[in-house]
């Protein structure tokens, strides 16, 4: 095990920051791609069942109706993955963009346990998954990564605030 720890510690697939910067990356395509489906009627009629049964998103169908809920989420996703796109040059506007996708995968996460018929009763139900509950599921995961992606922008945003309050300043010439 030590010859493996040793060739990956020397490889540049695992260099400085490149595991912050693949996830990042990785969330904004996820955002685009998501963003992008939301556009059509497929999409829309996908998520009646996720809304309908979400306990922060179900006032949605009531405000803007099925396809324009569709419309807003897809707007939003596209909306937080600029923001995280633009974090990477940007800190304070990653921490946008990471809270909205915190927001984002908090909705989603609240649903499962509101989704009709998620544990399978043939299998004693809960933890046993079935219907829309796997699909979900990978929100959990994505909850978890928005956090790290908020964690390591507010902590870089603040090493950079302190470190441009510490740049040394030429004194005044006075005459």
């Amino acid at each position: 095990m030590n010859w493996l720890v040793k060739i990956l510690s020397r490889s540049s697939l695992l260099g400085k920051d490149r595991d912050y910067h693949v996830v990042r990356a990785s969330m904004v395509i996820l955002f685009l791609f998501f963003g992008y489906q939301k556009r059509f009627d497929y999409e829309a009629q996908t998520l009646i069942p996720y809304i309908k049964n979400g306990p922060l998103i179900f006032w949605m169908y009531p405000v803007f109706g099925i396809r324009g809920a569709s419309w807003f989420l897809g707007v939003s996703e596209w909306l937080f993955a600029i923001l995280l796109f633009l974090g990477f040059w940007n800190k304070r506007l990653g921490i946008l963009g990471a809270l909205g996708s915190v927001a984002s995968f908090v909705a989603t996460t609240t649903i499962i346990p509101f989704m009709p018929g998620g544990w399978a009763e043939s299998a004693g139900g809960f933890p046993a998954m079935t219907g829309n509950i796997p699909f979900l599921m990978k929100d959990v995961v994505l909850l978890a990564v928005s956090i790290y992606l908020l964690n390591q922008d507010v902590m870089r945003a603040s090493v950079e605030q302190r470190e441009a309050s510490l740049e040394v300043r030429p004194a005044p010439v006075s005459a």
